[in-house]
């Protein structure tokens, strides 16, 4: 796997709920959700309610899952499973990510072994 440079993906317009007045309320949270109403004008796109996701704002395949610095993400749950992948080679054009379950201790671990075989970690030994 080669290396991509310069990464550039698509922007996207911020996909706003119109919930008609409970953004004042904290209770409900600024997520998309999908209309259903049957008379809502986002559900039938009306251009003044503003942009729907649609499959049209994705990024091309070969982008996709690749960070700004050309490198895709290796997802690293224990040290004997990141030596097994630095003895096969199977890292190269790729950034280790710690598993979020991992605790602090082998988290350290791991940041060390990747740093010793030239590495870069995502989320190195904090937590």
């Amino acid at each position: 796997m080669t290396q991509i440079d310069n990464v550039k993906k698509k922007g996207h317009p911020t996909f706003n709920v119109p919930n008609y007045g409970a953004r004042s309320r904290s209770r409900v949270p600024e997520r998309w959700r999908k209309q259903r109403g049957i008379d809502n004008k986002k559900r039938i796109k009306r251009n003044f309610m503003g942009a729907e996701p649609t499959i049209g704002y994705g990024n091309p395949k070969s982008i996709r899952g690749v960070r700004a610095n050309g490198k895709r993400i290796m997802l690293v749950r224990n040290a004997k499973e990141l030596e097994r992948l630095v003895k096969g080679k199977a890292l190269e054009g790729y950034d280790i990510t710690i598993a979020s379950s991992v605790s602090l201790r082998k988290r350290i671990e791991i940041t060390h072994l990747a740093g010793k075989a030239n590495l870069s970690v995502t989320n190195g030994a904090y937590k």
